[in-house]
């Protein structure tokens, strides 16, 4: 815990002249507000016994009084202010760290963990760790301040009786800490089930044709409850114990102030000599200290559950914090020229290591080829592409782009030789133009046109609201073979000298696909070219086709050699034409 808190402030540690300015204002706010009681035990002494008031003192007392209750807000309010400077500043240096750290793990991670687990770290822990930690540390401070002040005016009012509040306060401590220590397991659990609730919530939201379309709201809602109820008595057990800490503390304090009062009172009436004389107005005073000083502990105690959260949650974004990175391209070449030949061999390579997938493959690709890589689901097409881009490196073996190893050269440029697109589409909440314009920012609007027409994009963009200006997402309404033809329009954009399309017309209809076929015709010319299909009839014109099963390359050549041979692509072939 005490690890976690250092590493926290360790991000506030920039931002330290707010905090100075919060240690200034804290005092001079806490230091008035200490010295209120020593005015009105003064002006209770100008009002003890019958026909004895001094209202001229009196009057100059409630005047000073009054000026010092202003100034002690004003401060206070601006220990508040450089208290949330401090705060949000250090958040949004967390925010932004775990927000570049997800960019720069590896993909293994990303797929490791649901979207939902993710998006809950990067939002829900970082408001945690704002509010229940950073936020809270204004009372905390301030409460420290008090309750060192307090005990200051206490000993200079009756040095035996604050000995006795001294003594009796561990108390407080003690009771708060055995509550807080069994209050922390359950707010870990409580966070990571808080993650597990996003994540289902948002998969079943995002997938709600799916969901309805297998009927399986039911079973949905029997997941979400069965987790809910379990976040539901964690969370119960987690506030029962913190809501204790404040009430024990409460009752603790409440015999502090009683034994205050009772000592207090019998030196008012001189009954024990050994406890000093103290005046009623002194008395007065020290029972507002002895409230004081009491009243920090409580809300201390009450910042104590919210502490256990923020830590629980700061711990969850500190896990991916320190998550291995993906290696540094500091000391790679860079690749200024790609000829378009490609060479693997002897690769091997498995996600895990209980279940091997791609072992000894080996592929020479001369520039300007076309290559399609067609099999079952799960025998390895994709993964090829995954190596190729270095998404994933592979265990064993060597992979070359122009007769130069991936691994010498850095990703950027390794990736810029590519233009991929995928089976599932991505649009982003922007402007058709700017999500065209994705991999070439600073492109033309006559480039961003020139590019949705040789993929026949420019008909369905021009009858849009705002046409290339409207402001699109991926619940914006259009079509998956809208979005799919925005996407293959990025890579007409960019021009790239490989390219790469994993069932890239997939989400197409057949009129449009044999269209936009001719353009993707075109694009490959010259172009050494990836297409990952699934529908055969799409990849006959390929130079070389791989077929795959588990991993192995178990036949290679074109339509026509596969076809005659009569083996596993023939039959293949045929069973997608079959009556």
């Amino acid at each position: 815990m005490l690890k976690t808190l250092k590493r926290v402030f360790r991000y506030a540690r920039p931002y330290i002249r707010y905090f100075a300015f919060t240690v200034i204002f804290a005092a001079l706010g806490v230091s008035l507000s200490l010295a209120v009681p020593v005015f009105i035990g003064e002006a209770v002494d100008c009002c003890v016994g019958k026909g004895n008031v001094d209202f001229d003192r009196l009057l100059k007392i409630i005047t000073a009084l009054a000026a010092m209750v202003i100034a002690s807000t004003l401060f206070q309010w601006l220990m508040s202010l450089c208290t949330n400077k401090l705060a949000f500043y250090t958040v949004r240096d967390l925010r932004a760290d775990i927000f570049n750290k997800l960019e720069r793990v590896p993909l293994k991670y990303i797929d490791g963990h649901t979207k939902g687990e993710l998006t809950s770290r990067v939002i829900n822990d970082i408001e945690i760790v704002s509010d229940g930690l950073l936020q809270g540390f204004t009372q905390f401070f301030s409460g420290v301040i008090t309750i060192i002040g307090t005990l200051i005016f206490m000993m200079t009012i009756n040095v035996k009786i604050a000995i006795v509040v001294v003594v009796l306060t561990p108390l407080s401590f003690i009771a708060a800490s055995k509550i807080t220590k069994a209050s922390h397991n359950s707010y870990m659990k409580q966070s990571k089930l808080r993650g597990d609730m996003v994540s289902l919530a948002e998969e079943m939201a995002g997938n709600q044709k799916i969901v309805k379309a297998f009927v399986y709201d039911e079973r949905a809602e029997k997941r979400f409850e069965e987790i809910n109820e379990v976040y539901g008595k964690i969370g119960a057990k987690a506030t029962f114990f913190s809501s204790m800490t404040n009430p024990t503390t409460r009752f603790v304090n409440g015999l502090i102030y009683a034994a205050v009062g009772l000592l207090g009172a019998l030196g008012v009436i001189g009954y024990w000599s050994f406890l000093g004389r103290m005046t009623v107005g002194k008395l007065s005073s020290f029972l507002a200290y002895a409230n004081q000083y009491t009243k920090p502990f409580n809300e201390i105690s009450g910042v104590f559950a919210e502490l256990q959260n923020a830590v629980a949650s700061a711990q969850r974004i500190f896990d991916v914090l320190d998550e291995e990175e993906i290696s540094d391209d500091g000391d790679k070449e860079v690749l200024s020229s790609c000829d378009g030949t490609i060479r693997f061999s002897d690769v091997f390579f498995s996600y895990s290591p209980e279940m091997k997938l791609i072992e000894n493959f080996s592929l020479d690709v001369r520039s300007g080829q076309r290559i399609a890589i067609v099999g079952p689901t799960g025998c390895g097409k994709s993964t090829i592409i995954n190596l190729l881009l270095r998404f994933y490196d592979i265990n064993k073996g060597k992979i070359e782009i122009s007769d130069k190893n991936i691994f010498d050269i850095t990703r950027d440029s390794l990736r810029s030789c590519f233009g991929m697109v995928l089976q599932e589409t991505w649009v982003f909440t922007g402007t058709v133009a700017e999500n065209i314009a994705y991999g070439k920012p600073d492109a033309s609007r006559d480039e961003i046109i020139a590019a949705a027409k040789s993929v026949y994009a420019h008909g369905f963009i021009k009858r849009l609201p705002d046409g290339y200006d409207t402001v699109i997402s991926e619940d914006s309404g259009l079509s998956q073979g809208q979005k799919q033809l925005i996407c293959i329009a990025r890579i007409m954009l960019m021009d790239p000298p490989m390219l790469i399309l994993d069932e890239a017309t997939s989400s197409i209809d057949l009129r449009t696909e044999q269209r936009i076929q001719k353009a993707v015709q075109k694009l490959m010319e010259g172009r050494t070219s990836f297409v990952i299909a699934h529908r055969l009839s799409t990849i006959k014109n390929s130079d070389v086709i791989l077929v795959m099963d588990r991993g192995n390359v178990i036949e290679q050549g074109s339509h026509s050699e596969l076809m005659s041979k009569g083996g596993f692509y023939s039959e293949l072939y045929n069973s997608q034409f079959a009556s």
